[in-house]
């Protein structure tokens, strides 16, 4: 993991360089943005922390060899608490500081909305995280991903619910995200090729404690398995409620 993220931070601080002004500069400025507070923040920890680890390591060396000079890596930080409007607006201060790049966002619900800030700005977005295939099929030329997309995933996911878990109906469920729904109905699609019988299909909110209603309807359709196209926080709450208040 260490070398994989050193290697992309390579990549990304090219390609990034290669975008911005051909004027010879001894820093350049990247912003790093996602949900580095509130119920998400682990996965914002991560990012900053392989951030800050790519930053170092090349700064100890001199900084980043471009176009035959060193140059050494700022990075800014951004903290979107995974909420679009957020997204947008650190975008903007992003783009107003100059950031040559941007190493974010985690959730394709806000980069998605701030890929149009930068693309207009020209400047270079790589997410490590965001799925929804739209990101990538806007035709912008400064968007890029390292991770799969919900397509890639549902394939995966249903083909796991059909030949491992030998599921035959299944109830599916999401949180209502740009994310979590996408990869919900994603997956919903390849399990109907498979033949596969989704019987329940229902959305929850973020945020949200108690599932209970939901997964009583859920229930009484008798699934085999029930997939949920979402992040950790409600997941977690999902399955605790499922086994001990439904004996799921």
């Amino acid at each position: 993991m260490r070398k994989w993220t050193l290697s992309l931070f390579a990549v990304s601080v090219a390609l990034l360089f290669a975008a911005s002004s051909p004027r010879a500069a001894e820093t350049i400025k990247i912003g790093v943005a996602g949900p580095l507070t509130g119920d998400q923040a682990a996965f914002g920890e991560m990012l900053k922390n392989g951030s800050l680890l790519a930053a170092e390591e090349w700064n100890a060396k001199g900084g980043v060899v471009l176009r035959g000079k060193k140059v050494k890596v700022e990075l800014l930080w951004g903290d979107d608490r995974h909420d679009p409007r957020e997204g947008v607006s650190i975008a903007h201060k992003f783009v107003n500081s100059g950031v040559v790049g941007v190493v974010g966002h985690f959730n394709s619900s806000v980069s998605i909305p701030a890929s149009t800030v930068y693309s207009e700005a020209g400047v270079v977005q790589i997410t490590p995280a965001s799925t929804n295939p739209k990101l990538t099929e806007q035709g912008f030329k400064t968007v890029f991903r390292a991770c799969g997309r919900d397509d890639q995933q549902g394939e995966v996911a249903a083909e796991f619910i059909k030949n491992k878990l030998k599921a035959k109906n299944v109830a599916i469920l999401h949180d209502k995200t740009t994310y979590g729904q996408g990869l919900a109905d994603e997956t919903r699609r390849f399990l109907g090729r498979l033949g596969v019988k989704p019987v329940f299909y229902s959305g929850i909110v973020q945020g949200d404690k108690d599932f209970t209603p939901v997964l009583t309807a859920a229930k009484q359709k008798n699934p085999d398995a029930v997939f949920f196209g979402g992040i950790h926080p409600e997941a977690i709450l999902l399955v605790k409620q499922m086994r001990e208040r439904l004996g799921m």
